[in-house]
């Protein structure tokens, strides 16, 4: 159902976005931004409801400046390695943000206020102890609003959900397609029915995240029609799966005993293509019940330049043309997305071994 936003006047189109029923988070975190309070002012400013971070992001935090200097030493004296010092880093942040979300996130009843830690990405391939590091980092942190990310990968999903059964909230990470979504969301109603037959409440909450720029980096060979299209397609084409399986019998058994929808989260939708506005996907995805993370030239690009005029139409004709118009043209988007997730993983490690060697640089 489309909501029109033209009647509202120029309000900070991030608290517009917010009334239209999308929720507005950051995506990137550094402490900094702590210290100086200038995550603060944004949460009250542009009206952010969660934050998102990855291994990139932390290898630049951490890379760049002195912030965490002092840190990683303590860390080293207690004799720490690398991997173990950036979790404390990573944590000791996450958990400030979480601090300064969680009126927002009891304000909405746990809906948002979400902060998300991902799993090292070396264990994307590897089941159990993806359980095992995201219920042990989930505890650690003693926050009732932090998501642990997990990737989608085929390893991941019975990850995903143990996790749920065992009631630790995931953000699902790294998803390109309908296929891919499909099968998360899956998986997530699998653990909420778990918890079910264990006698436990299905009160686990939990974010898919389909990323969306990449696909038209990829895809830049398509001609004018097409280009920059692919991915906003893509991810109205999850937002109609989303609204199907979110529907049907077997999640309404769920949503009586209290479950929620797992949201549908737009990821990567800062625009890699300079000659687009900087909030191009954030304005194309606007859709209730979902949350869009953004880096923030495109936050600060809805903020100041950007204009949301409706809510996307679900069901709409034009999606299922484009993507019918990039397979015509010789995009197989299945094995695209494949390699999307693959390269998407692949990167992630680099970042995690860049950030462990700078970690281990800092140590001395």
């Amino acid at each position: 159902m489309a909501c029109a936003a033209g009647t509202v006047g120029r309000m900070k189109q991030t608290a517009l976005l917010n009334l239209l029923g999308q929720s507005p988070w950051q995506d990137n975190i550094t402490r900094r931004m702590l210290d100086d309070g200038s995550l603060g002012r944004t949460i009250d400013g542009l009206g952010i409801t969660g934050l998102t971070s990855n291994p990139t992001i932390f290898e630049k935090a951490i890379g760049s400046g002195s912030e965490y200097d002092a840190q990683v030493k303590a860390c080293a004296s207690r004799g720490l390695d690398a991997d173990a010092t950036f979790f404390d880093l990573a944590l000791e942040d996450l958990c400030r943000a979480c601090d300064l979300f969680l009126p927002i996130h009891q304000r909405t009843g746990g809906v948002d206020g979400w902060v998300s830690l991902e799993v090292s990405p070396l264990l994307a391939n590897d089941t159990q102890s993806t359980v095992d590091a995201a219920v042990a980092l989930h505890a650690r942190a003693g926050r009732p609003n932090l998501y642990i990310k997990v990737p989608g990968t085929p390893e991941g999903l019975p990850a995903i959900t143990e996790l749920i059964a065992r009631g630790v909230p995931v953000n699902v990470t790294l998803l390109f397609d309908v296929a891919q979504y499909e099968a998360t969301v899956l998986a997530y109603i699998k653990g909420l029915e778990q918890r079910v037959a264990a006698g436990l409440a299905p009160d686990t909450s939990s974010v898919a995240s389909v990323f969306i720029s990449r696909w038209d980096k990829s895809t830049a060979s398509l001609p004018e029609g097409l280009r920059n299209r692919v991915g906003i397609a893509m991810g109205r084409a999850c937002y109609d799966r989303f609204l199907d399986l979110f529907s049907g019998d077997r999640f309404d058994a769920l949503r009586a005993r209290g479950a929620r929808p797992q949201r549908l989260l737009y990821a990567s939708t800062g625009t890699k293509d300079p000659a687009l506005p900087k909030s191009f996907y954030v304005e194309a995805l606007c859709s209730p019940g979902t949350v869009n993370t953004m880096p923030e030239d495109a936050l600060h690009g809805l903020a100041n330049a950007g204009t949301l005029k409706a809510c996307f139409a679900p069901g709409d004709p034009a999606t299922a043309e484009v993507l019918k118009g990039a397979m015509a043209h010789g995009v197989d988007l299945a094995k695209l997305a494949d390699q999307l997730q693959t390269e998407g993983r692949d990167a992630f490690i680099a970042s995690w071994h860049s950030l462990l060697k700078s970690i281990q640089s800092k140590r001395g």
